[in-house]
């Protein structure tokens, strides 16, 4: 990613997330769990859960509603929508669609994007793609999930960690010096066993059989993706880095994928920041996949936390695997 190119960022940010709250003692009633264990392994306490008459697309339009209102623009003025999202509201069509409809977007391109829990930033990177080589000057990035409802209430290892909601960003160009400075994305297909959801695709269509053996909830092998995310996190960040010119000393926040507090204060660890550095909400979130890093960084600039010219890397890693950071300098007009 070269930085002699049109600088590209953010200018508004808008996240929603169901006001419905679900704490860990609520969860000791349905499940063989407790509010220690949850806290001790994955730093949970409660997450938001979207009810069943409401969709990822409804979560999306809300957060995109936010951020054009924060970026001070008309949905008409977007050029290109794109979801990332692993919850979509069907097959087809595209969530991104559904938003364009929604907003009235009657400009915009759409496209939905998945690359799990990594998807934001996946997003984010290839809309600045399309700004700095001139085919679009304001792009709609989402990043929404409804996560529980692709959990198994019986399943204590997953029901316990996944929330749900939105966060969108209107991209667009940025004063020189600002904005992306540089990215790193990865995958590695090898590791697609590790997460996913079984049956309902091609592969294995939906059958009295798949539904009797619960194959459309999600399976995780959460001890190799423990150890994937303890390595890659750092591996990714210290790539975009790289790419930026900068070394880990330069960053002043760290906005990880919220998905174990364990991973982040590990990622924090080896790339020698205080945890003073790493914003962490999961607490009050848990892991809503594609939604956690906008929703995070969000978050922190309201709050005051993020300022601008602050430089900022989010890094996530998700089902695929994959994996994708991003090192910005913040900026706001």
């Amino acid at each position: 990613m070269t930085t002699t190119a049109k600088a590209v960022g953010i200018i508004g940010l808008g996240t929603y997330y169901p006001e419905n709250i679900v704490t860990n003692k609520d969860l000791e009633k349905i499940l063989d769990t407790s509010d220690e264990w949850i806290v001790e392994r994955t730093g949970i306490r409660e997450r938001r859960v979207a009810d069943q008459n409401t969709a990822t697309s409804d979560l999306a339009t809300e957060a995109a509603r936010k951020a054009l209102a924060a970026a001070k623009i008309d949905a008409k003025d977007i050029d290109l929508i794109i979801v990332a999202t692993a919850t979509p509201d069907m097959f087809f069509p595209s969530v991104s669609c559904l938003v364009q409809a929604n907003l009235g977007a009657d400009n915009a391109a759409a496209f939905d994007l998945t690359a799990g829990c990594s998807g934001f930033v996946y997003a984010l990177v290839t809309a600045t793609q399309f700004i700095r080589t001139g085919v679009y000057r304001r792009i709609l990035v989402i990043g929404a999930e409804t996560l529980t409802k692709i959990m198994d209430p019986t399943d204590r290892s997953t029901y316990v960690l996944f929330g749900d909601g939105a966060g969108a960003a209107v991209v667009a160009e940025v004063p020189q010096g600002y904005g992306v400075l540089g990215a790193h994305l990865g995958a590695d297909g090898k590791g697609g066993d590790l997460l996913k959801v079984p049956a309902g695709g091609s592969r294995m269509p939906t059958s009295e059989e798949t539904l009797r053996k619960r194959l459309h909830y999600t399976h995780m092998n959460g001890n190799e993706v423990f150890k994937f995310a303890s390595r890659i996190v750092n591996e990714a960040s210290v790539k975009a880095l790289e790419d930026a010119h900068l070394t880990a000393d330069k960053v002043d926040f760290l906005v990880p994928h919220q998905a174990n507090v364990r991973i982040i204060q590990s990622a924090a660890k080896r790339l020698k920041l205080p945890m003073e550095k790493v914003i962490v909400n999961i607490d009050r979130f848990g892991n809503t996949s594609a939604a956690s890093i906008p929703i995070a960084l969000e978050e922190a600039i309201a709050n005051g936390r993020v300022k601008p010219g602050d430089t900022v890397v989010l890094v996530a890693f998700g089902a695929g695997l994959t994996w994708a950071a991003c090192v910005l300098r913040w900026w706001s007009a």
